[in-house]
């Protein structure tokens, strides 16, 4: 079935649920049901409130309705037939008002005997077509989103043309509250909030912030190789620069201002790119100084709203792996090949590399008038990077109206463990903004030019992308991630002395150790240890220490004998350098 059928059969079955509600609760308003991605949801205005043990009566009804759906017919109607319809229904009146204003056609679809305001999208014949369907669960939603808005009550519901299907489904979505990073976070103590601090603003305890640090590593170890400069620039600034640069329209709503005694106004920074932009500036450049590359590990600050935020997917105050190269128009394809081996090496120490497909994203050709820039440099970029993907074989789909507003860009989407989607890595061609600020070169007839921008990120903000490492691994990280890579266990007190020996050797080649020293039995500190996911266990008793060896285990609980203490060492550390 393709996605267009699947969305259909969704919104369907939307319609469906809205038939199901009114029948059993008809004094109930109800509002827009989509498709989305993995299902549908409807939004209704109930007298009473609704809870998830009232689902599987809905479902129950909406299978008996479901019989005699064996087609959707749709009428169009005059704007008073159709507020008179929904006369009791200021929801379904206002989207009528806005259907008017764009000079659109008012139209209504029926199935059986229910008939909803809808501009179409579904399945010919919904009861042969929507095989398996399954309310998941309720939450509150304002109206149109905003917060200023009735509270409304959403169903969420999934549905698919077989049973088979919708039992995978399940299955994954089971799965997947498993590896919630929400969980994991609180059980592996990576992560807290804290109602003091502010909602959206993650506070990392000391493994979490290892996980950060590892990446940071590994991060700067690949850009060290390309001559990456490493630069630090200050978390607020005056608002100017960010009128120069465009984002202070762009991103108008989400600004966070900060107050003054004096006149000057200043903002936390949402991006970093007028930053960096400032250092080139700061004195005369030639070209034989291009290109230059800036990368920058550093917070930055958007102002989101409440109901948006959630974990770690939607913060406030994110840390970013920003960078961005300066440099001639002759040089872009060469600059753009070193970011794609970049991702290519980081991801493939990731495991991640193959799990993924590549978006050349472009203009909307027929509004040129949304973006910063000239046609003609668009037109420049858009075919450099078009060559690049071609080059390296990364088969990028042309995705027209996705490019941002200063530059088309290639944007690197990976799958995790669960076949979730998500864009991490990116390249954005820039020729807008140097000419906004108006950067120079000095060319090799002595003659200023202008040079080009290149925008990129590796994983964009390591909030979300720990959220998908702890989600895609669920929290069973590769050793060289892991916050602690072994747990010592002495088996009983007398085998204290020597594994805080084995520790010290251990912690002075680099591996993060711990020692369960409780009066615990062995099995309940493996338990305990194999549960926090660490992934080595080191047992020491009496024959070990006989022998200056450890028997070690892994989480999965292979035995991997009692090495010495050289041989486990190199164990690890062969471990720790695929990085896989």
């Amino acid at each position: 079935m393709n996605h267009q059928t699947l969305e259909h059969l969704r919104h369907s079955t939307a319609h469906l649920l809205a038939a199901a509600v009114l029948e059993l609760l008809p004094k109930t308003k109800l509002t827009i049901g989509p498709a989305i991605e993995n299902g549908f949801y409807y939004d209704f205005e109930f007298e009473s409130p609704l809870s998830d043990e009232d689902l599987p009566k809905l479902e129950e009804r909406m299978q008996q309705l479901l019989k005699s759906w064996d087609h959707f017919s749709h009428r169009e109607i005059s704007v008073e037939e159709a507020k008179e319809f929904y006369k009791e229904n200021p929801y379904k009146r206002e989207l009528i008002d806005e259907i008017i204003k764009k000079g659109e056609k008012i139209t209504f679809y029926k199935a059986g005997d229910f008939e909803d305001l809808c501009r179409g999208g579904h399945s010919e014949n919904p009861a042969q077509e929507i095989g398996a369907f399954k309310l998941l669960s309720i939450a509150g939603a304002y109206w149109r989103g905003d917060e200023k808005n009735k509270m409304l009550t959403r169903i969420y519901g999934t549905a698919f043309s077989t049973k088979e299907e919708l039992n995978q489904h399940l299955e994954m979505l089971e799965e997947a509250k498993k590896r919630d990073h929400r969980k994991l976070g609180k059980e592996l103590d990576l992560f807290i909030f804290s109602d003091l601090v502010g909602s959206g603003l993650p506070l990392y305890t000391p493994k979490g912030a290892i996980l950060i640090e590892e990446i940071k590593n590994a991060l700067r170890a690949i850009s060290k190789k390309y001559n990456m400069q490493l630069v630090s620039t200050p978390h607020i600034a005056k608002i100017d620069l960010y009128k120069i640069s465009g984002h202070a329209d762009k991103f108008s709503d989400e600004l966070f201002h900060v107050a003054s005694h004096y006149d000057q106004e200043f903002v936390m920074k949402p991006v970093n790119c007028p930053h960096h932009i400032q250092i080139y500036a700061s004195r005369p450049r030639s070209y034989k100084e291009l290109p230059i590359r800036y990368i920058e590990q550093t917070m930055q600050y958007r102002d989101e709203k409440p109901g948006q935020i959630g974990g770690l997917s939607r913060t406030r105050g994110f840390t970013v792996d920003d960078g961005h190269t300066f440099c001639r128009v002759d040089q872009i394809k060469e600059e753009a090949s070193v970011l794609v081996e970049i991702i290519m090496n980081f991801y493939k120490g990731l495991g991640l590399w193959g799990q993924h497909w590549v978006s050349l994203s472009v203009r909307d050709s027929n509004s040129q008038e949304k973006y910063i820039g000239f046609p003609e440099d668009w037109d420049k970029a858009e075919a450099m990077l078009e060559n690049v993907s071609k080059e390296y074989n990364l088969e990028a789909k042309r995705m027209e109206g996705e490019a941002a507003i200063y530059g088309p860009k290639l944007d690197f989407m990976f799958k995790d463990a669960l076949g979730r989607e998500t864009q991490l890595a990116t390249i954005q061609l820039d020729f807008a903004m140097p000419k906004r600020f108006e950067l120079t070169y000095i060319d090799e007839k002595g003659e200023k030019q202008t040079p080009v921008m290149i925008h990129r990120a590796i994983l964009g903000s390591f909030e979300r992308f720990i959220m998908l490492l702890i989600e895609h691994y669920g929290g069973a990280f590769p050793l060289w991630l892991a916050p602690i890579q072994i747990t010592l266990l002495p088996i009983a007190d007398r085998h204290a002395e020597f594994a805080e020996k084995v520790k010290e050797q251990l912690q002075a080649e680099g591996i993060r150790v711990t020692i369960d020293s409780r009066s615990e039995r062995l099995q309940a500190k493996i338990r305990d240890a194999t549960l926090q996911k660490v992934p080595f266990m080191g047992i020491i008793g009496d024959k070990e220490i006989a022998d200056g060896a450890v028997s070690v285990r892994k989480r999965d609980g292979e035995d991997l004998g009692s090495p010495d203490l050289a041989s486990f060492l190199q164990l690890l550390q062969k471990d720790i350098d695929k990085k896989i």
